[in-house]
């Protein structure tokens, strides 16, 4: 008999028939709408394999209905939607998708400090309002990107693609990581510096780092206080890394010039967020991966993941 699994939302049809070689899949058909959570509940009660989404909370309460569950598949590079030590404590195994996003992702990033940096989404609004009626020497300024200074908060395989696209403007890079990456100061002529001096110095500071409780609100009211008035602030990574109460007084009061962000503490994020009532803020709805071609390959690897999982083989991007 072939394991049982659940699809936690509706995926590409080749990806499907890929599990279903294996499996007998029941996938959640909605691609707008995320699973309910009473649904999740009742289905992942015989489920050996659970390929699933951020939007789901994989937490000790769901688990200990998952009687029969072997792997939880997550299609996404960061897995803070799952109580990892509880999966561990059932011996459950966690899978994520990362190193097929990072080209991806970066350039999403990079996206974020063009269109801030040169106030795009203000001046596409300002000309489709009706309000461009003359050439004015100082009209919708920005800041500069070529030879500016980046700061990266977090230099792991996104930070490093960031990095390498900031050369090509010809910034200097400075980064903070956990470990000292020398192989990468000496390639690319990136400097280590610790936060404090990397905000203090940085006309852009990209967050890159992963999502723990070491993370929680890392840029709050002191570190956006050190940075520059004209300093611009790219979130790609996770929300609730940056305090955003703490980022909508500094932006409002002209603390920092501009913040560009892919996500946010809550999603999807209400319209009643002041932060989107910003000029100086460019708001997306966490789309860092989405291409084609990489939401494809993640969900090819998530699959992947998925299978080898329920058939007792090691998955190849283990989380624990």
């Amino acid at each position: 008999m072939k394991p049982k699994v659940l699809v936690t939302r509706k995926i590409p049809q080749e990806i499907v028939e890929k599990i279903e070689a294996v499996c007998t899949v029941e996938m959640w058909e909605e691609e707008e709408m995320p699973i309910p959570r009473e649904v999740l509940e009742k289905k992942i009660v015989d489920a050996e394999g659970l390929f699933c989404l951020l939007t789901e909370t994989v937490d000790s309460a769901l688990l200990d209905k998952a009687k029969k569950l072997k792997v939880v598949s997550n299609m996404a590079v960061g897995y803070n939607n799952i109580d990892i030590e509880a999966a561990k404590q059932r011996g459950i195994t966690v899978t994520n998708t990362p190193g097929v996003l990072t080209e991806t992702t970066a350039d999403l990033t990079f996206a974020l400090i063009m269109a801030t940096s040169r106030r795009l989404i203000e001046a596409s609004r300002y000309l489709h309002n009706g309000e461009w009626k003359t050439w004015s020497p100082m009209q919708l300024t920005g800041q500069d990107i070529f030879g500016a200074t980046m700061g990266i908060i977090g230099m792991g395989r996104i930070g490093e693609a960031v990095a390498k696209r900031a050369k090509g403007f010809n910034m200097e890079i400075l980064y903070h990581n956990r470990n000292h990456r020398p192989e990468l100061e000496s390639k690319l002529g990136v400097q280590y510096v610790e936060v404090d001096e990397l905000l203090q110095r940085s006309d852009f500071v990209v967050v890159m780092t992963p999502y723990t409780k070491e993370t929680v609100n890392l840029i709050a009211e002191r570190e956006l206080s050190l940075m520059k008035k004209s300093a611009i602030l790219i979130n790609t990574a996770r929300g609730g890394i940056v305090n955003e109460e703490a980022l909508y007084r500094a932006l409002k009061n002209n603390e920092i010039w501009a913040a560009g962000l892919d996500v946010f503490e809550t999603e999807p994020v209400s319209l009643d967020n002041p932060l989107l009532s910003l000029p100086n803020v460019v708001a997306l709805p966490h789309i860092g991966s989405a291409s084609i071609k990489t939401r494809l390959k993640m969900a090819e690897l998530a699959a992947d993941n998925l299978i080898k999982g329920v058939t007792n083989q090691k998955p190849k991007n283990v989380v624990v």
